[in-house]
């Protein structure tokens, strides 16, 4: 019975740590922006603070495209792994970075590769548009070839 207990704990604490190392889309606010993407208040000059490719989603919780797109960005998130980083910023909770980066259509799509200058891109965006971009900008091929 005792291996029997031992073989079930051993199981869920496999698959904890598994969902636990799985990447997600991180949400940031003006704060957490400055902290781990640029600081946009004390620097003139772009000055990227990350170490992976990241795409940084600006988008509202009453906008539909911006709702459509959710999902195929967590799906991307998923797929790439650690390979890249999405980044989520509600432009209602956090009006500076919105306001620094002149969002006023959502969504909108900050690429920004580890070296470089960022890229934007506005609108509902379909996968295959962000798998080529990925590719582009970042020079980071989709983990499945055949999409």
């Amino acid at each position: 019975m005792k291996k029997l207990y031992f073989i079930l704990f051993a199981t869920l604490l496999s698959l904890s740590a598994f969902s636990q190392s799985s990447p997600k889309v991180i949400h940031l606010d003006d704060n957490s922006f400055k902290e781990k993407v640029f600081d946009f208040t004390n620097s003139k000059e772009w000055a990227y603070k990350g170490d992976k490719p990241v795409i940084v989603d600006f988008y509202a919780t009453w906008c539909g495209p911006c709702k459509r797109v959710a999902p195929v960005l967590a799906k991307l998130q998923k797929e790439y792994g650690t390979d890249i980083q999405i980044y989520k910023v509600d432009v209602d909770k956090s009006p500076q970075v919105s306001a620094a980066f002149g969002i006023k259509s959502m969504p909108t799509f900050l690429f920004i590769p580890k070296e470089g200058k960022p890229t934007m891109a506005k609108g509902a965006l379909p996968k295959k548009t962000f798998i080529k971009a990925i590719k582009d900008i970042f020079n980071v091929n989709h983990p499945d070839a055949t999409n």
